[in-house]
């Protein structure tokens, strides 16, 4: 009986299989539709994309439904990206400004190198938004480098309570500003912009610092806000 009922339990290999094999497929096209937005840029249909990346557009239906969550997917892909860039960047660093420089860079970097994808996720027209595609990647990007500065914070021996707001300040000045760069088509290097925003948020930063140094530090100025 029980090996019965274990074998009735037993979760099916072939439905495992096939989840896997659909998970890896869609991971292939998205990858797929990212090169081909490259080459052929952001504004590209989703005939054009399709064919370039190999695929009939029923096929890429198939796995994402519709436009709007083939876009959904390829924001979602390239904010792991972001993070996946800005990671390593912040652990190499010591200084606490660096860390601040390290973020602002990586991101920068990564849009300079990859501006088609960054306009398809952040200016796509025609997508019928079911999901905030542009805040569900700044999230993603956000809570990644939240999770980077709490732990710098608590290794300093700081409250780690303002990483969380201040990655979502950061990241969102640092993505209009961004915006803004490529827009205007590079009007100055990415290292001068780079040290300029890093130097308007440094202040900030050592704030911080400077609070935890003031009795109560930063949860009782925090402690006094709330009570306001």
């Amino acid at each position: 009986m029980n090996s019965v009922d274990e074998g009735v339990n037993r979760p099916d290999g072939r439905s495992r299989r096939w989840a896997d094999h659909r998970e890896r497929r869609r991971v292939e096209l998205i990858e797929a539709v990212m090169e081909a937005i490259r080459e052929l840029g952001p504004e590209s249909g989703i005939d054009a994309v399709a064919a370039h990346a190999g695929v009939s557009k029923p096929v890429l239906y198939r796995y994402f439904t519709d436009r709007s969550g083939l876009w959904l997917a390829v924001g979602r892909r390239a904010a792991r990206s972001v993070v996946e860039a800005i990671a390593p960047a912040v652990s190499a660093v010591r200084e606490e400004r660096a860390v601040v420089a390290a973020a602002i860079d990586a991101y920068l970097t990564f849009i300079e190198a990859d501006p088609h994808v960054y306009r398809f996720v952040v200016h796509q027209r025609g997508i019928a938004r079911d999901a905030d595609v542009v805040a569900d990647a700044m999230g993603t990007v956000a809570s990644g480098l939240a999770r980077i500065l709490g732990d710098r914070l608590r290794a300093l021996g700081l409250d780690s309570g303002p990483a969380l707001p201040w990655a979502f300040g950061l990241v969102g000045y640092v993505q209009t500003a961004g915006d803004w760069w490529l827009r205007e088509q590079q009007p100055i290097s990415r290292t001068a912009l780079a040290e300029y925003l890093t130097t308007f948020l440094w202040d900030g930063i050592a704030g911080i610092r400077r609070a935890a140094d003031t009795p109560g530090g930063l949860a009782a100025a925090a402690r006094t806000a709330d009570d306001r």
